[in-house]
């Protein structure tokens, strides 16, 4: 799945109570004690905390802003491309942090700077056109399924036959996941429905939060039961909310995701085949859905003007760019939407989606290669199955077709602010070849559409996190390259290599942290900046 909604659907599936009848899923300068008691609550802003003087695993960004930048602006405006679904260039901390294409004069409908894109002023959409917008898209899996069953029925090579029946095998094998789940997803439903009715009668009144059900004293045996499961599926993050997105998710991936006849690349008006077809789209970069790249937005620079939250990173700018649908990704679009952000003078590039299949992987590592010959750097979120990355891969991946890596790609794991055991996040990718490092990723406050803020967890979430460091690096230390602004986020890690973890996706199986990445660390702003000072301004 490209974006966050499936990790909903896997977190309320496996932390469901029992008796909802639904399976059981697996559940910085000094390295703190790994058998250190974790807070019982994510702080608002966790992920800017240090490991040691505020005891949870973040990446110590306050103390070096307090100890190390003393309040000096950065040197340089660095710009951020999010690759993501869309951006809301309404939002109150994110409409002063957009990019702004100087060039081009808004919405004159022409294309005043002429790089190809109309009224690109503040990015730009390679999934909208004339028609509108592509909210779903299908999976990958089911555009080469649609493939094969265009086949003829005489006249194809034996090899083509049998991977069309591995294809439809693994189709109709997820389908029928995404129905079990469906019934799961009812099934909390359900269960949150009947135990919110008796609260509401006993309470009388319609509002339910988690210290009003505390506070209820209990005088039956349907009401005590009721008040424990509403507080168990509280503390589990299950709420009628997030229910509803599950129930949405699993619905629109049965009804478009898996959906072998649906198509809506019309709405674009380009040729789907054409690879090297770029100039495609509109200039409308929020979409029909921007809650996941809002808060992709958010972490990496949501300004700090004392409304919200915090991003990482000050005097950032972010350039919008639109290419991820709910659904699968199109390499065309990504590889589109990299050219654009290298084009533009985007220094970075966020990209906090991914999938299973990429079957124009060539035409993304052209691309990939042609922004790290601008000096690019280009972050990307490792993925949420929970699984290892050298056996199942994700895409797009630093790893070229013809061989070779990505010399300026970070890839990037999810860390949890529970911190010893759980510091691995339950649902992030590892590989201890395929992942460079870790960053927090779980129950990341930032900005969503209609000037709001919620907790979200995904890789998504701890991509941006590295964004916004690389962001500080480069903008108080211009003068550092896209390669050494990676070398030093990676050397300068807080290193967790022999902390015994449980490995993501096992409900308790023990790993070292440090099998789990490349560095065995989680990214560390005060030791980065620090690193950074030294050799920008070497000690005599």
């Amino acid at each position: 799945m490209s974006r966050h909604a499936s990790l909903l659907v896997f977190t309320l599936v496996a932390c469901a109570p029992a008796t909802a009848t639904v399976a059981t899923a697996p559940q910085p300068v000094a390295t703190p004690s790994v058998a250190a008691p974790s807070p019982q609550s994510a702080a608002d802003d966790w992920q800017l905390l240090d490991p040691t003087a505020d005891g949870v695993a973040g990446i110590s960004l306050r103390r070096a802003e307090r100890e190390l930048l003393g309040g000096r602006a950065p040197l340089r405006q660095v710009v951020v491309a999010v690759i993501d679904g869309g951006v809301d260039t309404a939002h109150t901390d994110l409409a002063s942090v957009l990019w702004t294409n100087t060039r081009e004069q808004p919405a004159n409908g022409r294309d005043d700077d002429n790089n190809g894109y109309a009224d690109d002023t503040w990015g730009w959409n390679f999934i909208g056109g004339a028609k509108g917008d592509v909210n779903w898209d299908t999976l990958e899996l089911t555009r080469q399924h649609a493939q094969c069953l265009a086949l003829p029925a005489a006249g194809v090579a034996d090899s083509t036959r049998a991977r069309c029946t591995d294809i439809a095998t693994r189709y109709t094998a997820k389908r029928a996941e995404l129905q079990a789940q469906a019934g799961q997803i009812k099934a909390v439903d359900d269960l949150m429905t009947r135990t919110a009715r008796t609260l509401r009668a006993a309470l009388g009144g319609d509002s339910l939060t988690a210290q009003r059900v505390e506070a209820l004293a209990a005088t039956s045996d349907s009401v005590r039961n009721a008040r424990s499961m509403f507080l168990r599926m509280a503390q589990a993050g299950i709420s009628p909310e997030a229910i509803a997105e599950a129930k949405d998710d699993i619905e629109g991936q049965l009804t478009y995701g898996y959906n072998t006849e649906f198509n809506p690349r019309a709405i674009v008006g380009d040729d789907p085949t054409n690879l090297a077809e770029r100039r495609y789209g509109n200039r409308n970069v929020t979409g029909p859905n921007a809650k996941h790249g809002s808060h992709v937005a958010g972490i990496i620079a949501a300004a700090r003007n004392g409304t919200g939250i915090d991003g990482v990173a000050a005097g950032v700018r972010i350039m919008a760019v639109r290419a991820v649908p709910d659904g699968d990704e199109r390499d065309k679009d990504v590889a589109a939407a990299i050219r654009y952000a290298a084009d533009n003078g985007a220094h970075i590039i966020n990209m906090s989606f991914g999938k299973g299949i990429s079957p124009d992987k060539g035409a993304i590592d052209e691309a990939v290669r042609y922004a790290v010959s601008k000096g690019v750097l280009l972050v990307h979120a490792a993925g949420n199955d929970g699984a290892n990355l050298a056996t199942e891969p994700n895409f797009p991946q630093p790893t070229y077709s013809s061989g070779g890596r990505a010399e300026t790609w970070i890839e990037v794991g999810a860390s949890s602010w529970k911190g010893g055991e759980h510091l691995a996040a339950p649902f992030s990718n590892y590989g201890k070849e395929q992942v460079d490092v870790f960053a927090p990723g779980e129950d990341i406050l930032s900005t969503v559409p209609g000037g709001g803020y919620s907790r979200q967890s995904g890789t998504s979430m701890a991509a941006p996190v590295v964004s916004g460091l690389a962001a500080v690096l480069m903008g108080h230390f211009p003068s550092l390259t896209a390669s050494q602004v990676k070398r030093i986020i990676m050397e300068s890690a807080t290193s967790y290599k022999d902390a015994m973890v449980v490995r993501p996706g096992t409900p308790d199986e023990k790993v070292p942290f440090g099998s789990l990445s490349r560095t065995g660390g989680v990214v560390n702003a005060w030791a980065a900046i620090k690193a950074a000072q030294a050799m920008v301004r070497p000690v005599p």
